[in-house]
């Protein structure tokens, strides 16, 4: 006699392969996996082509790209292989019950296969999200201190210290450009850089006023502080994109010694620089690298990177989405709030989506909170 706890586990395992298998043929299709297939065959032959480093430019795009490719594809095809695997085991357990017994080593691992499974189809339908001409970029992050006095400055830190972690859950690099210390404690501003795949893409959910609500650790009286910090980012455009032409004529560099954190966050240096871009008033300092040629080389690539943002949104009639409105880093303009007191809840006020957990949150874990605004971005009407 069959187990009817055993036919129950076997038939919701058989309908979540169903569902997981209609989600699989659904990303194939915007995934555009055939083109995909075709276009890695383009790119080998040329990889193939003994002439294609004499354009070192291009060699490195084009192994980038198929790089891309091959990982994607692989990934894509590995989905398939375990689907087919979980199918194989749904017959040897069928065949078990049919025969009047019930294999649970072999339902368990059935059921392992189906969980592990459902996270790499949402992980890859999570890649559908990112279909912006830069969010496969790497990211110029900023944030700034806003209203709040040290609070906001403490804030700005805490926020810096969330999206690092941040990061490497995701397996990216951060790399720190400039960071001004607070006249008392925390930080006024500081510029990194996530490297990785998809990492604009990501911080691109995050752009706007973040605001915290707790007992301020700088308050004898121990009064809940309301304090703010604001993110901007930026797409990391390669060295050869030239999208935008800079003029010597129009920059003012200023050299100084990096005031940065000690070993905390950048490097002491002698030769840290600031460009400002006088047409437009833009500014950007790096202090991390060991030269001040160094530094000259990635604060103009943060330059070009922020001017060709600008430009991109003057030749909008409606803001473009890669520049963001920033508003006022204070009350009301806040895209997400983070409450230690009097209750526990981090809740982000464009999607909703919301949290208890906010230990978690602000050790890095947002995942779900840039999921959710990326896909409101994407469905929105």
């Amino acid at each position: 006699m069959a187990d009817p706890k055993a036919e129950n586990a076997l038939r919701d395992a058989i309908g979540a392969l169903e569902e997981l298998e209609g989600r699989w043929s659904a990303a194939k299709e915007y995934l555009k996996i055939d083109q995909s297939r075709e276009r890695r065959d383009v790119l080998s032959i040329e990889v193939a082509d003994p002439d294609l480093w004499n354009d070192q430019d291009r060699a490195r795009e084009v192994t980038t790209e198929l790089g891309r490719l091959n990982n994607d594809l692989e990934l894509f095809d590995g989905l398939r292989r375990e689907l087919d695997d979980c199918v194989v085991l749904t017959e040897f357990a069928r065949e078990a019950l049919a025969g009047g017994e019930a294999d649970w080593s072999l339902l368990d691992e059935l059921a392992q296969s189906v969980e592990k499974l459902e996270h790499e189809v949402a992980a890859l339908e999570t890649q559908s999200l990112f279909s912006g001409q830069y969010d496969q970029n790497d990211a110029i992050v900023e944030l700034h201190a806003g209203a709040g006095g040290t609070d906001a400055q403490d804030w700005t830190e805490m926020l810096l210290r969330m999206y690092s972690r941040w990061a490497e859950r995701r397996g990216f690099g951060v790399e720190f450009d400039e960071v001004t210390e607070g006249q008392e404690a925390g930080l006024l501003s500081a510029t990194f850089i996530v490297k990785g795949r998809f990492a604009y893409g990501w911080l691109s959910a995050e752009r706007g006023v973040h605001r915290l609500v707790r007992i301020s650790p700088f308050d004898s009286q121990a009064r809940r502080q309301t304090s703010f910090a604001s993110l901007e980012v930026t797409p990391l455009l390669n060295d050869d994109a030239g999208e935008v032409e800079i003029d010597e004529k129009d920059l003012r560099v200023d050299t100084y010694r990096s005031s940065g954190a000690g070993g905390q966050h950048v490097n002491k240096t002698d030769s840290a620089i600031r460009i400002t871009h006088l047409p437009t008033n833009i500014v950007v300092s790096c202090q991390n690298e060991r030269s001040q040629h160094q530094n000259r080389a990635r604060a103009m690539q943060i330059l070009e990177a922020k001017l060709s943002e600008r430009a991109r949104a003057e030749r909008q009639a409606e803001m473009d989405a890669l520049s963001g409105n920033r508003g006022d880093n204070a009350w009301g303009s806040q895209i997400r709030s983070y409450v230690q007191a009097p209750y526990q809840l981090v809740k982000d006020h464009r999607t909703e989506y919301e949290t208890g957990n906010v230990d978690a949150v602000l050790d890095g874990d947002l995942d779900s909170f840039m999921e959710a605004e990326l896909r409101r971005q994407r469905f929105r009407t």
